[in-house]
């Protein structure tokens, strides 16, 4: 499989994802990335354990400077921008991020990305 795009654009993306995993999952906690490939696009999924997210807090997970628990937000460094930036990343990309609850109690995040060369947007 081969992801045409920007490299540096879609490391950044990675490390987002990887760090918001690791910050907001409790010691101990475990991630699993997993990737799949349908049709003519790329699926990436970063599911990670507990803690989870309501259904609402998960509708706002993409939102700039959206923090779901300010508390702890503050104490681990977090912005609220990561995952807006992760957004707009992958849009340059032509493709789609997905937020859903993890079947390891926490959060999951699916990027999709397409496997071929028509990238019409700059990136």
């Amino acid at each position: 499989m081969t992801v045409f795009g920007d490299p540096d654009r879609l490391m950044q993306l990675f490390n987002n994802l990887l760090e918001n995993s690791l910050r907001y999952t409790d010691s101990g906690g475990g991630l699993h990335i997993s990737a799949e490939q349908r049709d003519k696009s790329l699926f990436l999924t970063f599911a990670d354990s507990a803690p989870g997210v309501s259904d609402e807090q998960l509708q706002k997970l993409f939102d700039r400077f959206y923090r779901t628990e300010v508390s702890r937000n503050r104490a681990s460094g977090g912005s609220g921008l990561g995952l807006a930036i992760c957004v707009n990343i992958v849009h340059a990309h032509n493709g789609h991020l997905h937020a859903a609850h993890s079947p390891f109690g926490g959060v999951s995040i699916t990027v999709e990305l397409p496997l071929d060369r028509d990238l019409q947007r700059e990136v």
